[in-house]
């Protein structure tokens, strides 16, 4: 060899060792100037995300629920924290209080508009004469709407309640989170009407769903993290009302997830579209179905067991059964019976029958959080980041 040679081949790897040292040193930089500080989160929503409003309005959640994490009822229908628990101290804010709940609450990082039981129209039957929420997405809307001029007026009014309040920079700023859509599909499927019904209300779903994010941003909202729906299929308030229909490899009712599936698409589409309409916003789409699928189709890889089967609930295959839910007591050969937790919640996906436990939650948030799951490959800490479609 050469000895310009030699010295060529060490200017190379020189160069490539000065490139990569200069990558390591400008790379956290980057990954600090590309996060996003959003000052609180404002989330709209179902039981999936409801940290106190049902609670509120309606009962609350006994124990066992809340025992994992809170070690006592939290007002959420989890043993423990939800998603919406993980996003928030991602950014170091604390848990969002329920806009409903009047006792203890601090609106100054965040508000929580969701209910369990929400659906994104009007159902034909609520509370307490049906199974749904009055308080669908138009009305979590007009909450929001007030919420946000009162709580200004309170601010600039000061006192005792003025630090509760966010400031008003924080509704151009903050997080706009949104999970809605399982109790619309739901809500079809218990009122016996059949799979292609089902589907054909969809349109109507996404096309409420969109106003509605038109009109949280007409108030400011800017960045928007949105959820699809999940596998509805697989949890065992549907396996056990539905057991004969057909059933993938996964045992979840394959029908059923593919209105889900159909309703994901025609909600990605929308996200699609107002992306176009309102370029100043960023939106990120999240397939939390295929997630939450994943744990079902797979659960030995991720650490769970008995998949389909309901950690705090009483009876049949599915250990649910809606004539007594999670916490209460059923009378059986004239024995009263507590329908309590299983002994490895950690281990289980399904907490109740309906909802997920603080284990399957957190595995979700981990996963989606990465951007591995979302629209374009958008991390949770850089959903304030524009893209293109």
């Amino acid at each position: 060899m050469s000895e310009q040679a030699a010295i060529s081949i060490f200017f190379f790897f020189f160069m490539q060792v000065l490139v990569l040292s200069e990558v390591a040193i400008l790379k956290p930089v980057l990954d600090e100037q590309n996060s996003c500080d959003f000052p609180a989160i404002i989330n709209l929503g179902d039981s999936n995300s409801d940290t106190g409003g049902y609670a509120a309005g309606f009962y609350p959640p006994t124990s066992p629920n809340g025992n994992t994490y809170f070690h006592m009822p939290a007002r959420r229908f989890s043993d423990g924290r939800l998603v919406i628990d993980f996003i928030a101290d991602a950014f170091g804010l604390p848990f969002i209080n329920a806009y409903l709940d009047s006792v203890g609450t601090n609106f100054s990082h965040g508000i929580n508009f969701a209910t369990a039981a929400s659906t994104i129209r009007l159902p034909n039957r609520i509370i307490p004469r049906g199974g749904f929420s009055p308080f669908y997405l138009d009305l979590q809307y007009l909450q929001f709407e007030q919420f946000k001029s009162r709580s200004q007026m309170i601010r600039k009014q000061g006192g005792l309640f003025a630090s509760s309040m966010p400031k008003g920079q924080y509704f151009s700023k903050a997080l706009y989170t949104f999970d809605i859509g399982q109790n619309d599909l739901g809500e079809g499927f218990f009122a016996n009407l059949t799979i292609q019904q089902v589907n054909a209300s969809v349109p109507d779903m996404i096309n409420k769903f969109s106003a509605n994010v038109k009109n949280v941003y007409s108030l400011g909202a800017r960045y928007f993290w949105v959820h699809n729906t999940g596998p509805i299929g697989c949890l065992p308030y549907v396996l056990s009302a539905f057991s004969s229909a057909e059933k993938d490899p996964a045992g979840c009712l394959k029908p059923h997830n593919e209105v889900a599936q159909y309703f994901n698409l025609k909600l990605k589409e929308a996200i699609v579209q107002l992306r176009n309409e309102l370029p100043s916003a960023a939106f990120t789409y999240v397939d939390i179905y295929a997630v939450k699928y994943s744990l079902f189709a797979e659960p030995q890889k991720h650490g769970f067991e008995l998949p389909l089967v309901a950690c705090c609930g009483y009876g049949g295959r599915y250990n649910y059964s809606a004539e007594v839910l999670c916490g209460g007591t059923i009378r059986v050969n004239g024995t009263d019976i507590f329908v309590g937790s299983c002994d490895r919640p950690s281990v289980r996906i399904v907490w109740d029958g309906i909802h997920y436990t603080e284990a399957a939650n957190r595995f979700i948030f981990d996963q989606i959080s990465t951007g591995l799951f979302s629209d374009t490959h958008v991390p949770l800490k850089q959903a304030c980041q524009r893209t293109s479609n």
